[in-house]
């Protein structure tokens, strides 16, 4: 780990390197969790609503799991990303999202149905976005840090060559940018 890394967890910061890809063959996935031994967390339906903000990206997340506000530092690139985030877990309140939307306005909403798998400090998401179809994000995460970003950078190509992901198939783009740019969806 670099002294960047660690000054990153130090102040509240979450490591992660991923990949998005589209992928219409969720049961082949689903068939190599269950040959690693992944421990399957549900399937939450998660509405991502983006708030506009100067740097970098803020997004509450309301689902029937998972619930957090997340802002992150990532730079669009097909392949494994690295991002820099900040994550507060939090309950389910209509309150806060009134108050970001007066507050900084929406930038753009994503709703999806997202099955979460965990292999180890690695998560595994099949998702559906309405209005863009399905994709396989698979999420290498230091909570800790006790991993370089070089660590998480092999975790996550070991889990593309498990899942057989291919190159044409890796996406640049995020969900919300990928709506932005008219592809479909809801847009606040």
């Amino acid at each position: 780990m670099t002294d960047s890394d660690a000054d990153l967890q130090r102040s509240g910061f979450r490591l992660n390197v991923e990949i998005k890809a589209r992928s219409s063959q969720h049961e082949a996935v689903r068939a190599v969790l269950r040959q690693l031994g992944s421990r399957s967390v549900g399937t939450d339906h998660q509405v991502d609503t983006y708030f506009l903000v100067k740097g970098g990206r803020l997004k509450l997340r309301e689902g029937t799991i998972e619930n957090s506000l997340i802002h992150y530092m990532r730079d669009d690139q097909s392949g494994p990303k690295t991002s820099d985030v900040l994550l507060y877990r939090l309950k389910p309140d209509p309150a806060l999202k009134d108050v970001l939307k007066r507050a900084l306005g929406i930038l753009v909403v994503v709703d999806k149905q997202r099955e979460i798998h965990f292999v180890d400090n690695v998560k595994i998401h099949l998702d559906t976005v309405q209005g863009l179809g399905t994709f396989l994000e698979i999420e290498a995460i230091d909570a800790d840090g006790s991993l370089s970003r070089e660590q998480l950078q092999a975790q996550c190509e070991a889990f593309m060559d498990h899942f057989e992901v291919r190159e044409e198939d890796l996406m640049e783009d995020s969900y919300s940018d990928m709506l932005l740019r008219g592809s479909g969806g809801s847009l606040a």
